[in-house]
């Protein structure tokens, strides 16, 4: 498993979606995810240090975990599956670890409300589609990243 830090955060005008860049400590790895504009929005609000004035989803499910003394551990990127992504969230409940199913991009959210780290399975970053990653990369001009990005 490679431990992955979120670089940043893009928008993807080819497809309307944006992209959250996962990447290894030594930035040999990068898994860019696909996400929605509104999993984007809770990733942003962390990234910019953003409180919002009543509790957004992530944040609220954060503070039921937190009410009820159930720590996230970390989070695992385990699969792909016919260009899908997906997450495990390891959580600590009365001293018994539970694993809970979950979108990549939501569990990133957690993660980063929780400062849990996130992990990616060795299998995915292999069954990515490299071909697909290195055309993408090529065409990414430094204006793509923005002002979210790490």
């Amino acid at each position: 498993m490679y431990l992955m830090k979120v670089r940043g955060l893009v928008f993807d005008p080819h497809t309307n979606m944006y992209i959250v860049i996962l990447n290894d400590e030594t930035d040999k790895e990068i898994l860019p995810i696909w996400i929605g504009k509104f999993e984007a929005n809770a990733i942003c609000f962390i990234l910019e240090g953003i409180t919002p004035p009543r509790p957004m989803t992530h944040d609220l499910t954060k503070n039921v975990l937190d009410t009820l003394d159930v720590k996230i551990i970390s989070i695992v990127i385990n699969n792909l599956k016919d260009n899908t992504y997906y997450a495990k969230i390891h959580l600590q409940a009365r001293g018994s670890e539970v694993v809970i199913d979950s979108r990549p991009s939501d569990a990133i959210a957690l993660a980063l409300r929780a400062s849990a780290p996130i992990f990616v399975a060795e299998d995915v970053l292999e069954k990515r589609n490299s071909e697909n990653l290195d055309q993408w990369l090529k065409n990414l001009k430094p204006e793509d990243f923005g002002k979210y990005m790490t």
